[in-house]
């Protein structure tokens, strides 16, 4: 590992701790807290606690955007939870590329945890021109039918209970009713799920016909490519 990767890796450390309230992540070693100190990425206090500067702020925020926004790839379509090709993707992608990308996922807003993705440039000149595409499925009429365009969860076991239950990027979901539990049909098989795992379940909103997906034409082109994917 050279040092510039080390010292991305201690930055992102920093990130989460912030994110999490220092709690369930470990801090960077004191070694690389100090070269970031020296590059001027981050500042120490008198009691030792650790921030980022602008600069520092920027480079950790473009990193986390890019690990988050690998691993919606790996997850939504490629199919795979892997961390490391995630941590990779991060060191080899130019920030161009990442917003590509991103775009082609329709701007998510948290990685499949559930934890937020920093917006990118591409995700605010997306916002105003298009009106939103992506709703939760608690905002569909009961009856109404759309593609699942992504869904999350803080936890790997609760994301391998979604695939479980055919709830994955792609495919179709009908609601059918929200009390006094939430049914919803997905590929043709009805499931009666709680509040919490609905919440987890985001669609593209409909544009007509059975669960219509975006067409090409519209930026968020790409997800047309999930029909019939691994649903």
């Amino acid at each position: 590992m050279n040092g510039n990767r080390e010292h991305d890796e201690c930055l992102e450390r920093l990130w989460h701790l912030r994110e999490q309230g220092g709690a369930g992540t470990e801090g960077p070693r004191q070694d690389c807290l100090d070269a970031l100190v020296r590059e001027g990425l981050v500042i120490v206090d008198p009691a030792g606690e650790a921030s980022f500067t602008p600069q520092g702020e920027e480079r950790a925020r473009r990193l986390i955007r890019c690990h988050r926004i690998a691993e919606r790839l790996l997850h939504d379509v490629l199919g795979e939870n892997q961390e490391s090709s995630a941590c990779e993707f991060e060191h080899l992608v130019e920030t161009g590329v990442v917003d590509s990308i991103c775009t082609l996922l329709g701007h998510p807003r948290e990685c499949p945890h559930g934890f937020p993705i920093p917006e990118g440039d591409c995700c605010r000149r997306s916002a105003e021109v298009v009106r939103r595409r992506v709703v939760p499925i608690m905002d569909l009429a009961i009856g109404e039918a759309a593609r699942i365009a992504w869904v999350y969860s803080s936890t790997d076991a609760r994301l391998h209970a979604l695939e479980s239950m055919q709830i994955r990027p792609g495919a179709l979901v009908r609601l059918h009713q929200t009390r006094p539990s939430v049914v919803i049909e997905v590929e043709g098989a009805s499931v009666a799920i709680d509040e919490s795992v609905a919440a987890a379940i985001n669609v593209w909103s409909p544009e007509g016909g059975d669960g219509e997906e975006p067409r090409p034409t519209d930026l968020s082109r790409g997800r047309h490519r999930w029909r019939g994917g691994r649903g």
